[in-house]
This record gives C-alpha cells, structure tokens and sequence, in this order.
C-alpha cells in the first residue's frame, strides 16, 4: 500500500553559512562543449576564460553522465589540485553535471579532434555499437546480512531539477537487494530539494514540487518487487536550503 506524507515547511527561504559556500570550489551555469579525439569525444566547458574538463563520452553505467548540446549546464566541481588537463581543459573531480532545461540553441559547439592527441587513459567502453557490453560492471551483491536485522538508511541522488531517470534503477538496487535478504515490511521514502550558490554569488533554486515528485516516483518503483512488503510510506521536505549535489536526494528507510 502506497501512503502519502506530505510535510509541511513554514518557510522556503535560503539560509547560507560559510561552512555550506565552502563546500564546492567551483558551481557555475555554462554551455557544454564536445571535443572529438581519436577514441571517444571529451566533453568539456568554459567558464571565467578557462576551460574545463567534465568527462568522455560514455553509457549509463558510468558515474558521469554527459549534458546535452543545446541546453546549459550546472557545473559543480573541484579543479585538480596539480593543474592536470585532458583535451585542453583542467580537470573537475569530483563533478557532477545537471542539464539545465532551457532550450539554449547557442550552445552547439564541436571542436574537431587534434592531429596527433590520444586520452591519457584508456576509454573503459570504444566508439561504436556496445554490443550489449556496459563500461562499468556494476559490483557484486553484498553477502546477507546477519541477524540482528537493523534498520538501514539509503540516499539517492539526483541533478539539479531532476527526478527519476534511467540511472535510476541501478542507484536502487542496492536498496532492493537489502530489503529482499531482511525480508522489508515497511518503506519510508522521503523526497528533498535544495538550492546552489554560484561561484558567482547567486543562489538558484530547485522548484517547488521536486522534491515530492522525487519520493512519488521512487516509491512506485517497488512496486511489486517485494513480497513481504505491507507499506511504502511518501513523504517530501520542500525547503531548500543551500548546499550542494548531496542535498538533492530521496532517503529510503527501510524496516525488517
């Protein structure tokens, strides 16, 4: 059974401390960029006159997840430490990307590939059809969990505006494999949004609405799935306050 909590905040506003500005090095909205190589294409973007190196072009099973041409991106990242660049960018890690949904036809730049260069590092999946072979083997199953059985928090994350998507699943089957072997009776699963501040000093914020949108689609996708499961109780906190990629989440209880 499917039961909605709804959780009602008494003020939406944005606190900032120095502790939560701190927390990215760099957060900036910009276009994306798409420079070819020899293998696989980079991707790359351009803020304060420097270029930036994201990721390469990859599958679903790969922790990072490409932007789109035409639409901006939420860049939220840390520049190496030693000044190290891959296609001409210096290097975010970690860094997570989140599509902005304006429609940002300017944003179309593709950069030929240069005579010469190679990845420093082996593309983990080649251009071209995958044959059904994913980039990244996902990880084995943890062993069951001996008794006593515990009660066990799980943190889904999310891009800025975004809610379930197709690397969705994967994120939950940890939550599923765990909630089989304790044979789960009840779920508590609860959406939150969350606001940025730019390295510029503006502060955006997810909408309103997110973050039960966020709960709602998660709690329907046990569905079926566990037997010994009575409850999937939703639950949502729309506040947003600052912080960073991960405030953007839903938190899955879940009891034996």
């Amino acid at each position: 059974m499917l039961r909605t909590l709804t959780v009602t905040c008494t003020s939406a506003a944005l606190a900032l401390s120095s502790a939560v500005a701190s927390a990215q090095d760099l957060a900036f909205i910009a276009c994306p960029i798409v420079k070819d190589t020899p293998s696989v294409p980079c991707w790359l973007t351009e803020y304060g006159g420097e270029l930036y190196y994201m990721g390469v072009q990859s599958d679903v099973s790969a922790p990072f997840n490409p932007p789109w041409l035409g639409h901006k991106a939420l860049v939220e990242g840390t520049p190496s430490a030693d000044g190290e660049r891959i296609c001409g960018g210096i290097v975010l890690e970690p860094v997570k990307v989140s599509v902005m949904p304006e429609l940002s036809p300017e944003c179309d730049t593709v950069l030929m590939a240069e005579p010469g260069y190679v990845l420093p590092f082996e593309p983990r999946r080649p251009p071209g059809p995958s044959n059904g072979r994913l980039a990244f083997t996902p990880p084995p199953p943890p062993p069951p969990p001996e008794p006593p059985l515990e009660v066990r928090s799980f943190e889904i994350y999310f891009p800025f505006e975004g809610s379930v998507n197709f690397q969705t699943p994967g994120a939950l089957q940890e939550v599923l494999d765990y909630a089989r072997n304790v044979e789960a009776k009840r779920l508590e699963v609860t959406g939150h949004r969350a606001a940025v501040q730019l390295t510029n000093g503006e502060v955006i914020a997810e909408r309103d609405g997110i973050a039960a949108l966020r709960a709602s689609q998660v709690g329907r996708m046990f569905d079926g799935l566990l037997p010994s499961l009575q409850e999937v109780e939703v639950g949502s906190s729309e506040e947003a306050e600052v912080g960073d990629w991960q405030d953007r989440k839903v938190v899955i209880t879940v009891y034996p």
